[in-house]
């Protein structure tokens, strides 16, 4: 028995509905060996990466249309990998990535639910270099600033897997962090457009959605330390 209850949700994104496994509450918590203790995941945020979040559901919709030709595409705090699901459908050359030991079950589920093939997946800790992982086009996330020190941890992150022509997609709820993120991000010589959006039906505008579209388009040198990226 694996010491925790799932539930299957539908979920339509696109033009597509997606069936997914997910907790079946947020009281859900199972550690037994102490491996997420281990990554610093505590029995309070363990069931976080289970649960359907309507920043993630954001995402994913922007993912169901967004221009992902030749790019190649690295989803950071994946969760259950709502919009890495949605990329590899549309055929996308997606990472998805997350520090949660289950994440990576959760996710090759889901694709297995849904017929379609496994999604590549690594396990990524913001604050451990991973040069393996290489370099990205597109980095995306939801709901990933939601510490304050998550700024400098993500802008340092990004430093070390983007290439020097690069976007970024950030869904963020309103949380009150992004502006040093955009700071941090402009330095690297990033610009930034924003729109807002409905987290939920029942959101009124302006929307608490935060989407944020981080683009550069430089030859080979980042504005914040002058090294070739």
């Amino acid at each position: 028995m694996p010491g925790y209850d799932t539930r299957q949700h539908l979920v339509h994104l696109g033009d597509h509905d997606y069936r997914i496994r997910a907790l079946s509450d947020r009281q859900q918590f199972a550690d037994p060996d102490g491996h997420a203790e281990r990554l610093g995941i505590s029995s309070a945020q363990w069931c976080l990466f289970g649960q359907i979040w309507p920043a993630g559901r954001l995402l994913a919709e922007a993912m169901s249309h967004f221009d992902i030709a030749g790019k190649r595409i690295l989803e950071i705090g994946c969760g259950l990998g709502l919009a890495s699901l949605v990329l590899q459908r549309r055929g996308a050359d997606v990472v998805a990535s997350d520090v949660h030991p289950l994440a990576e079950p959760f996710l090759a589920y889901n694709a297995a639910l849904n017929a379609l093939p496994a999604v590549a997946y690594r396990q990524l800790r913001w604050d451990m270099p991973l040069p393996a992982l290489g370099r990205f086009d597109l980095v995306i996330g939801s709901d990933i600033l939601y510490e304050r020190d998550h700024a400098a941890l993500l802008a340092a992150l990004l430093q070390r897997h983007t290439y020097a022509r690069s976007e970024v997609l950030i869904t963020d709820p309103g949380r009150g962090n992004s502006a040093p993120f955009t700071r941090a991000l402009a330095a690297q010589g990033y610009s930034v457009t924003e729109e807002r959006s409905a987290m939920d039906a029942g959101d009124k505008p302006p929307y608490r959605g935060h989407l944020l579209h981080y683009r550069r388009d430089i030859n080979g040198t980042s504005t914040a330390n002058g090294n070739a990226l």
